[in-house]
Parts: structure tokens; C-alpha cells; sequence
């Protein structure tokens, strides 16, 4: 199978409601956590712009292990009371962080990232991991963003088993 990022167009709601549909259309049938986080940290990455790091952590039951991403390497594994992505698995609530080094315990995986935005993903009331997503800018991730990747979140989140 072959699968090509199709330009996305209109608003930031339009286009997040493109992104989901493809995000969907690249899981249908496949039952795999893996490979489909894999496709979807590929897929976002690649569509939207200014990120610099794309990926998922799973909660091993202890803490978070680093997943499939795009980016430079990442840290291996955060606990839930360190940086973002440990804020956002403990809290099960979104984070969107305008600038990281205003907050507390950020871990700076990659130097250059300067806002992130982490969702959580819980399935069956169990927490499975977090998606995380990082931006060279300050102040790169709005509300539009962060309800159009839940929404992304939520259609992974409903290909799990």
C-alpha cells in the first residue's frame, strides 16, 4: 500500500478534520498499537508545521517509554512526576505548554524545542500513553491545535483492542 500526505487546506479546523480522516483511512482494519502510532507520529509530523518531534510514550504500568516518533532521538523514559509528558500521563489532561522553559521539571530532550503539546491516551479507563508533540516556537500550539490532536488522539484511541 502506498500512502501519500495530501496537502491540507482551509482553516485550522478543516484542516485538522483532513488530518483525522487520513489518520483513520491509515488505520483502518490494522489492530497493531505499534504500527499505528508509528503511522500516525509519520503522518503528523510530515502535515503539519514547525514541529521538531512527533511521538507516543507507553505507560508500562511504572512509567513512560519512549515509542515510535519522528525527530531527533528522545529521552527513553520519564516518570509520571517529570516534564510534560509526565504531567499530561499523571493528570490524564491535556498539556499545551506556550513556553517550556516556563515549566517546571520540563525535561529538554531536544535543546531546540521551545512549546509542546502532550495528550494523554486512555483506553478502558487505563492509561496507554501519551502522544507528544514539540515545536522550535514559542507559543506554537493554540486550542484549534490542541482540540484537532485529541481528535487524532481519539481515532487512535479507537483502534486499539
Amino acid at each position: 500500500m502506498s500512502f501519500a500526505t495530501q496537502t491540507l487546506s482551509g482553516g485550522k479546523p478543516e484542516q485538522y478534520a483532513q488530518l483525522v480522516a487520513q489518520a483513520r483511512a491509515l488505520m483502518h482494519g490494522e489492530p497493531d498499537r505499534v504500527a499505528n502510532a508509528a503511522n500516525l507520529a509519520a503522518l503528523v509530523y510530515h502535515a503539519l508545521p514547525d514541529l521538531n518531534w512527533v511521538g507516543f510514550y507507553f505507560y508500562d504500568g511504572k512509567e513512560l517509554v519512549v515509542g515510535p516518533f519522528q525527530g531527533l532521538p528522545a529521552c527513553v523514559r520519564i516518570a509520571l512526576d517529570k516534564g510534560v509528558c509526565g504531567a499530561a500521563a499523571r493528570t490524564r489532561q491535556t498539556q499545551r505548554v506556550a513556553d517550556v522553559d516556563a515549566f517546571p521539571g520540563h525535561i529538554a530532550c531536544d535543546a531546540a524545542s521551545r512549546s509542546e503539546l502532550v495528550v494523554p491516551v486512555v483506553h478502558a479507563g487505563a492509561l496507554v500513553g501519551v502522544f507528544d508533540l514539540d515545536s522550535p516556537l514559542v507559543n506554537r500550539f493554540d486550542e484549534e491545535d490542541q482540540h484537532g490532536l485529541e481528535a487524532i488522539v481519539d481515532a487512535f484511541r479507537e483502534s486499539l483492542q
